[in-house]
C-alpha cells in the first residue's frame, strides 16, 4: 500500500507530538555545587545530565536529532533508524525509537561496555558491533542503505539540529541555573568532546549573548579534536586524523574520536587541554570519594581540566565560578573503569594522578 504525502505528514506531526511530550514532562537537570575550600574563593558547579531518562548528557542530543529528523522528512512511519555511537547516544536514541515503534540499530566499537549495550537492548533496539571505532561510519552508512533506512550521523548533525541561541539548549539551562549563585556569570565552562556538538552549542551561546565566560574543552589521549583544534589555533586548516595513524582508539568512552568530526567547530574554543586517559580515572574515583558524585570516565576528564583552571584561577588571586557536566552515572562501567582488573589490562594506572589532586586539594597548587 502507497503512503501519501497526507499520511506521511500526520505521522510525523503525531511523532513531533510525543517527543515534546517527553520533553514537557521532565524536569530539567540538577546543577550540583561541589563544595570548595572558601578560601580559594571559587565556586564549582556540576550539570548532572546522568538524571536524564536514559541516564547521560546525550539525551538532549538524541531528542534534537529525532526533531531534526522528523522536520527534515528524512524519518518517516516504519523508518529504520540507524546509529554510530560509542554508547550513550545509542542508548538514548533507541529509547525515542521505542516512543515512536521504530527499529533501531546501533553500530559500536566492540570495547563498548556491557552495561551500555544492556541498555540499548532493554529499549528495544540492536547493535551491530565492529572491530574498531573508525569502522562505525562506513558500517552505518551501508546498513542505513541495506536495510532502507536512516543514518542518524550525529557527528555531522550534533552542531546543527541544537539551536543555540537558546531554546532550553543546556547552555541557557546553566544560565538560568546560576542567575541566584554569587558568581552568575561563571569564569569557564569545561566540556569534553565527543561530536563536539554540546562545545559549538556552548560556544556560540556565550558569543550570541556577550558573556564574558571561556569555553575549555577537555581531550582524552589519541583524539584528533585537540592537535586539530591547535593547527586551526595557529592559522592552519583544522584536518588531523589522529587516532589511527598511532593504531590506537580513545580510551574513554563517549569522548575522544579517530577524525575530526564535522560538529566539532574550533573557533568556538577558548582553550583545550589533553588529558591522560589514567588522569581521566582517577577524577572520576575522587570525585566519589571526595563529593559522592558516581560518574564515568567522561566527567573525569571534565575535571582533571576544572582542576587545572581552578588552580590557574588561585594563582591570580581570581574569585568566580566554573561549571562542567556530570555526562553519565558511573554504574554504566561497573566492568571496566570501575574494576581494577580491567584497568590493569589496560595498562591504565589511576594512582599517581590521584596523588595529583590530593596534593592540589592540599595546597591549592597545581603540580602534576
Amino acid at each position: 500500500m502507497i503512503r501519501t504525502r497526507a499520511q506521511d505528514r500526520d505521522w510525523a506531526d503525531e511523532a513531533i507530538r510525543r517527543i515534546n511530550a517527553e520533553n514537557n514532562r521532565s524536569a530539567d537537570t540538577h546543577l550540583h555545587a561541589v563544595p570548595l575550600p572558601e578560601h580559594w574563593g571559587v565556586q564549582l558547579y556540576l550539570k548532572d545530565e546522568s538524571t536524564h531518562r536514559t541516564g547521560s548528557l546525550k539525551h538532549r542530543l538524541a531528542r534534537s536529532l529525532f526533531l531534526f529528523g522528523l522536520v527534515n522528512g528524512w524519518i518517516t512511519e516504519g523508518t529504520t533508524i540507524v546509529e554510530a555511537s560509542s554508547g550513550s547516544t545509542a542508548v538514548s536514541e533507541a529509547y525515542f525509537a521505542q516512543r515512536l515503534g521504530l527499529p533501531f540499530i546501533a553500530v559500536m566499537a566492540r570495547t563498548t561496555s556491557r552495561e551500555k549495550i544492556a541498555l540499548i537492548e532493554q529499549f528495544g533496539g540492536s547493535c551491530l558491533l565492529v572491530d574498531h571505532a573508525s569502522e562505525v561510519y562506513g558500517a552505518a552508512e551501508e546498513l542505513a542503505r541495506s536495510t532502507g533506512g536512516h543514518y542518524m550521523d550525529q557527528f555531522t548533525y550534533a552542531e546543527r539540529a541544537t539551536d543555540w541561541r537558546g531554546n532550553n539548549n543546556i547552555a541557557e539551562s546553566i544560565f538560568g541555573q546560576l542567575a541566584l549563585e554569587e558568581h552568575p556569570v561563571p569564569r569557564w565552562i569545561v566540556v569534553g568532546a565527543g561530536t563536539g556538538g554540546t562545545s559549538a552549542t556552548i560556544g556560540r551561546y556565550l558569543r550570541y549573548h556577550r558573556h564574558r565566560t571561556e569555553l575549555a574543552v577537555v581531550d582524552p589521549e589519541n583524539s584528533a579534536f585537540y592537535p586539530g583544534w591547535l593547527e586551526s589555533r595557529d592559522g592552519g586548516a583544522a584536518s588531523v586524523t589522529a587516532a589511527p595513524a598511532k593504531g590506537l582508539p580513545s580510551r574513554i568512552e563517549g569522548i575522544g574520536r579517530p577524525r575530526l568530526e564535522p560538529s566539532f567547530v574550533p573557533t568556538v574554543i577558548d582553550h583545550m587541554i589533553q588529558v591522560p586517559d589514567a588522569a581521566s580515572v582517577a577524577a572520576m574515583r575522587h570525585l566519589r570519594e571526595f563529593a559522592g558524585l558516581h560518574a564515568g570516565p567522561s566527567t573525569g576528564t571534565n575535571l582533571w581540566g576544572v582542576w587545572q583552571l581552578i588552580a590557574g584561577m588561585i594563582a591570580e588571586g581570581r574569585r568566580g565560578s566554573v561549571v562542567s557536566l556530570l555526562c553519565d552515572g558511573g554504574e554504566r562501567y561497573a566492568g571496566n573503569y570501575y574494576n581494577p582488573e580491567w584497568l590493569r589490562s589496560q595498562g591504565l594506572d589511576p594512582e599517581p594522578h590521584e596523588a595529583t589532586i590530593r596534593g592540589f586539594f592540599a595546597s591549592g597548587a597545581w603540580t602534576p
